[in-house]
């Protein structure tokens, strides 16, 4: 049997809804037990963020960010309760909690209450614009940000309003973010015996994310706009029509690409045309240019060019929806589904039957690692399916 990385771990998490459940979810299917804190009655937001559901009922909003933890229902209005939880967390390796700020203070929860009986903690905060001045008083929601964030207003069409992402995709790259800084934070206690907290917010996560476009305006002044399917300094790189309604993608990355995409299309004049010869001379011209692409483009279906450009180095390929995307990768051999075993006791539906329960498909986690990889063992838990005493006996509390 293969070692985990993060199998002496112990991690209490009274994180919601995405960010702080997809950070939690990498560490446990890097090792770490993690221990899902939940309202009694309802638990997650995201168990109710249905259609779809699985074909056991649960909303797969929630099956996509929890596997591999327990669920423990705590009402920490309730002072017994509360009591347990403050016992697990002064006893836990991580903590990770999205609460508005000054919850966790409020309820005996928060960094400097527990580090100053468990000084080796790590405790990760994550919220929405920050936890002090305005910003704490803000709501994290994921749509919000990418709109506040600048995301939106590169995201569209050239001359359409803003668009968002089609995913919650600032959640998510809050959740990695905050993995990483968990991970450095562990590393660093495994040599000085020291914990500490880590802030991650969803602001600062998506303007370090917009990468190329936040350096051209931080260190060339240039405020991005929307483009469309087009890169603000590679072309082309882009989305073209083809032929039979078919749609192909370009990402012609370097002036050799764009040679041998010319050679194929049987262009190659325009590989040598001045206004074509270089990348910065090709974005400068860049709607001659795809006037000139469009044209041979749309004599071929996309699958048709894909196969051919492929075949000389040219990276293209169809637009695929969803279910086309998980096939190629199927194809490809990358095994991107994962099947779940439910822990004990499933989710209602199955309760009265003597039926075993479906296994649970997930996507699979894309980290391969040759030594300790990433383990997809139990599906997203049942609400409350951990008993407090067990949790207890877990944390070695009592």
């Amino acid at each position: 049997m293969n070692a985990t990385a993060l199998g002496d771990v112990l991690v209490l998490d009274f994180s919601r809804v995405l960010a702080g459940p997809l950070a939690t979810m990498l560490l446990a299917d890097y090792g770490a037990t993690v221990v899902k804190v939940e309202r009694p009655g309802c638990g997650d937001d995201t168990r109710a963020w249905g259609p779809p559901h699985d074909a056991a009922g649960t909303a797969t909003y929630y099956l996509s960010v929890n596997r591999n933890k327990r669920s423990l229902a705590l009402d920490l209005q309730d002072p017994a309760d509360l009591a347990t939880a403050q016992a697990l967390a002064a006893k836990a390796d991580v903590v990770v909690e999205n609460f508005r700020p000054g919850v966790m203070t409020r309820l005996g929860l928060d960094h400097a209450t527990l580090a100053a009986v468990n000084p080796a903690l790590v405790y990760a905060t994550i919220s929405g614009f920050g936890s002090t001045g305005e910003g704490a008083r803000m709501p994290g929601y994921d749509l919000l940000v990418q709109g506040l964030g600048g995301l939106m207003s590169v995201t569209g069409a050239a001359g359409g309003e803003p668009q968002k992402a089609g995913v919650a995709l600032v959640d998510v790259i809050a959740g990695l973010f905050a993995t990483t800084g968990i991970l450095a934070a562990l590393r660093h206690r495994s040599e000085t015996g020291e914990g500490q907290r880590i802030e991650i917010d969803l602001l600062s996560s998506l303007l370090a994310a917009l990468v190329n476009q936040a350096s051209g305006y931080t260190a060339g002044g240039v405020v991005p706009q929307r483009m469309g399917n087009a890169h603000p300094s590679v072309a082309p790189y882009e989305l073209f029509d083809a032929g039979d309604g078919t749609q192909l993608v370009l990402a012609v990355g370097n002036d050799r690409q764009f040679a041998r995409l010319c050679e194929l299309l049987g262009t190659p004049a325009l590989a040598s045309d001045p206004r074509f010869a270089t990348n910065p001379a090709r974005v400068t011209a860049r709607e001659q240019l795809r006037d000139l692409l469009q044209q041979r483009l749309r004599t071929q279906p996309a699958a048709t060019w894909a196969e051919r450009l492929l075949a000389v180095g040219v990276p293209a390929g169809e637009v695929n929806d969803v279910a086309r995307a998980f096939a190629l990768a199927e194809r490809l051999g990358l095994d991107p589904i994962a099947e779940l075993t439910r822990l004990p006791g499933g989710e209602a539906a199955h309760v009265a039957t003597s039926d075993p329960p479906p296994p649970t498909r997930v996507p699979r986690n894309p980290v391969r690692m040759s030594r300790t990889p990433p383990r997809h063992a139990t599906a997203p838990p049942a609400l409350g399916e951990l008993s407090t005493e067990e949790a207890s006996r877990l944390f070695g509390v009592g």
